[in-house]
């Protein structure tokens, strides 16, 4: 029944265009299932739920003057909820890991594969679906921002890459699991999960590499890679063969975009802001940076000292300095979970780094992932496995 549950909560996680979304039902199902029969926090979790806690406190304490303004505690509500998806994810690790991580993993292929599909379906209008899976000439499939969609396609596209790798599924099978969150993930045109998957791919590799036990394992990673990255290319030709396709993917590659540029663009923004932040101990208020500029901040760094004041901002550079610290570390012990623990690493370390791009700090596969690689982290490895 846990592992059904547990299926279930990602599976679903591809339904983001309504709020709440069946991902919050199941959880709350998901966590009561896991209370019934016992549930219970490592110690060695504490450093990781208390600079949650702080930095979700920070966020409360922000939003004090503006508790009459609905989206506000919306916004802080929805970052407590997700404080304690990450923690529960991390406490499950504590038994049956493997077990557990391979059911998250096929549901989320399952639900890469249903967003992915309608992402599709509504890139090339099939059945008038346009309207509803695309959002400014970009797939959006069943999220409601591009950029969300891209990214949450990565991790389920980069597990199934290292299992062709390791040889757990062939290259031909892999590549048709990985066909549709692909394609939807290129249609949806963000650079930032361009970005992503190449960096979470370059770097799930290079870990494989270097941890492999031997040297046909390496011969097998090193061949492989090389003949999917020519299948990519080959993919990527013929999709830029049809010129709508093409016309906005030359749009989109330009790393010269209006709405960066300038003052007032993006980075002008995140800059004219520090000062003023500098001088706003409980920052601008939950969602309140977009009323001092003209768009939200686009940087989880920066919102997490405007929406989460000093004491959240700090936190969470802490939050991330030692999650790296530990995310590092796990992928260079020999454990029965350690290819797991590249692939999830590989995701999380490029998703933290593309926070200084974009708002991460409400994406819930950052959660997943930051609370399984926190709960991989602290566990004990078998000592057979560790010599």
């Amino acid at each position: 029944m846990k592992r059904g549950t547990l299926w279930l909560l990602t599976a679903v996680s591809f339904l983001a265009m309504i709020e709440p979304s069946p991902y919050e039902f199941i959880f709350l199902v998901t966590l009561f299932v896991f209370m019934l029969t016992g549930l219970r926090l490592s110690q060695k979790l504490l450093p990781m739920a208390v600079l949650l806690l702080l930095y979700n406190i920070g966020g409360v304490i922000s939003l004090i003057p503006w508790m009459d303004e609905e989206p506000s505690v919306r916004f802080t509500a929805v970052s407590v909820y997700l404080m304690i998806t990450a923690i529960f994810f991390a406490a499950i690790m504590a038994e049956d890991p493997i077990g557990r991580l391979e059911t998250l993993r096929k549901g989320y292929l399952f639900a890469a594969w249903c967003g992915g599909l309608a992402a599709i379906l509504g890139y090339f209008d099939v059945g008038g679906l346009a309207g509803i899976f695309t959002y400014a000439a970009r797939a959006s499939g069943t999220f409601k921002d591009p950029n969300v969609l891209g990214p949450f396609l990565v991790l389920p596209i980069v597990f199934t890459l290292q299992h062709v790798l390791i040889g757990r599924v062939g290259l031909m099978r892999g590549a048709m699991v990985m066909s549709v969150p692909l394609m939807a993930l290129f249609l949806s045109f963000s650079r930032g999960a361009w970005g992503n998957l190449a960096g979470s791919t370059l770097l799930m590799v290079g870990l494989l590499f270097l941890t492999a036990p031997n040297a046909s394992r390496r011969t097998r990673i090193v061949a492989l890679t090389l003949l999917a990255l020519v299948l990519v290319v080959a993919a990527l030709l013929v999709a830029l063969s049809f010129e709508n396709i093409r016309s906005v993917f030359e749009i989109r590659a330009s790393l010269d975009q209006s709405y960066d540029q300038g003052v007032t663009g993006r980075f002008g923004s995140q800059l004219r802001s520090i000062p003023l932040l500098l001088d706003a101990p409980n920052g601008f208020g939950p969602l309140r940076f977009r009323w001092h500029f003209p768009e939200d901040p686009h940087n989880v760094y920066i919102n997490a000292f405007a929406s989460y004041g000093w004491l959240g901002g700090f936190t969470y550079l802490a939050l991330m300095a030692i999650t790296c610290h530990a995310g590092w570390r796990l992928v260079f012990t020999r454990t029965p979970w350690q290819n797991h623990a590249i692939a999830i690493w590989s995701v999380l370390f490029i998703t933290i780094l593309q926070g200084v791009q974009i708002d991460t700090d409400h994406w819930r596969h950052f959660y997943l992932m930051f609370g399984l690689l926190w709960g991989l982290a602290v566990l004990r490895a078998p000592e057979s496995s560790a010599r």
